[in-house]
């Protein structure tokens, strides 16, 4: 029923809307945002019911994942409803949850979550932001990159170092702060906004910190756990639609006075395809499935499920384009932009490759020389 009442509600969500969409000032469709913000409840979907969601979970969230990713939907769900919520429930105190998931599940705060630095190395080991105690007060300074949905969001989630015993913290920073510079970039992406967020001596208080100084590394891991399995889920949405759309092109375009799609190469190609979908499928929904009853298995699930849907969701991307033909490389047709999204959320919180090394870690079967994203 819930990925029935998304699709139905995302079917006119066509190519104009997209592209007027990342046009618009904050990169998406206010509109829009608030039909699933506030009006269906989406965004409190894993929350509890006691703290104002929905009380379901990380599957019923990962089938919103899918669907938004099937229309390459440019909203600030991701950042606010998954890595936002995500990092709350792992990290923040039982006072910190009641004052502000509740806000976040009836669509009146949106998030962005400052993770990694400049170079792009997944958090926690790319995370530069400095947290510095002086006094009874906390001080940040240093810089966050590739923050998604920054320049629209109503506050920050700044994953830091330092603190009490040098640990990882999450602080919590309203936008427009002083001391705090929002500086957007132009992405592969356009669907999905990005920004480089500074801070310079930016002072906080004790009670901002979730579930206190130093104390965030466990809870911030599952978080990133979460979110990957998250991004899972939008790339099988997006790799089942390319495969959709490319078959019925295949169907339709005429050569050499038969339907390309009847000639043996296409078909092997979409075949192709179609085992990736498929196999992304499987290992997407175990992992979503683990998040909720096997928190043993969340890294080794977030790993497989993360580098497989992504490196899937780019074959069947860049398959659709060589299928299209010409036409597919043109800026007004929508294949393009499955390629782009597929690259870049590829890269989002850890490559294919990175996380293969760390799967290895994990499993305690020794590894290589890790690769820096």
């Amino acid at each position: 029923m819930i990925r029935a009442a998304a699709r139905a509600l995302l079917e006119g969500y066509d190519s104009a809307r997209l592209r007027a969409a990342w046009s618009a000032p904050d990169g998406y469709e206010a509109a829009l945002w608030r039909q699933i913000g506030c009006e269906l409840g989406w965004c409190g979907i894993a929350i509890p019911e006691a703290e104002g969601g929905a009380g379901l979970g990380w599957v019923e969230l990962c089938l919103l994942q899918e669907e938004l990713g099937r229309r390459l939907v440019a909203s600030p769900f991701f950042a606010t409803a998954v890595l936002g919520v995500a990092l709350l429930r792992e990290c923040a105190s039982p006072a910190q949850r009641r004052e502000l998931l509740p806000r976040i599940a009836s669509g009146q705060l949106r998030l962005a979550c400052v993770l990694g630095g400049p170079d792009g190395r997944p958090a926690p080991e790319g995370t530069t932001v400095a947290l510095q105690r002086r006094g009874t007060q906390f001080v940040l300074t240093g810089g966050g990159d590739f923050v998604i949905h920054a320049a629209s969001a109503e506050l920050f989630l700044v994953l830091a170092r330092g603190g009490a015993g040098g640990g990882l913290s999450v602080a919590l920073v309203p936008a427009g702060t002083p001391g705090v510079k929002v500086t957007p970039h132009l992405m592969l992406d356009l669907t999905r906004p990005m920004a480089r967020v500074d801070f310079t001596e930016v002072t906080v208080g004790a009670d901002a910190l979730l579930g206190g100084a130093g104390s965030a590394a466990a809870g911030a891991a599952r978080a990133l756990d979460l979110a990957r399995i998250g991004l899972a889920a939008e790339s099988v949405g997006g790799a089942e639609r390319v495969l959709e759309e490319t078959t019925g092109y295949c169907k339709q375009r005429v050569q050499f006075g038969r339907p390309i799609g009847s000639f043996q190469a296409v078909k092997h190609r979409l075949a192709d395809m179609m085992i990736e979908v498929e196999a992304a499928k499987s290992a997407a929904w175990y992992a979503a499935c683990v998040a909720e009853e096997r928190p043993g298995e969340l890294a080794e699930a977030a790993a497989i499920a993360k580098s497989y849907c992504s490196e899937a969701f780019g074959d069947c991307a860049a398959s659709a384009i060589q299928l299209h033909g010409g036409i597919g490389f043109t800026w007004e047709h929508d294949v393009q932009l499955y390629l782009k999204r597929a690259r870049a959320s590829g890269q989002l919180l850890g490559s294919p490759a990175w996380q293969r090394e760390r799967l290895l870690r994990v499993l305690g079967l020794g590894a290589a020389a890790a690769p820096a994203f």
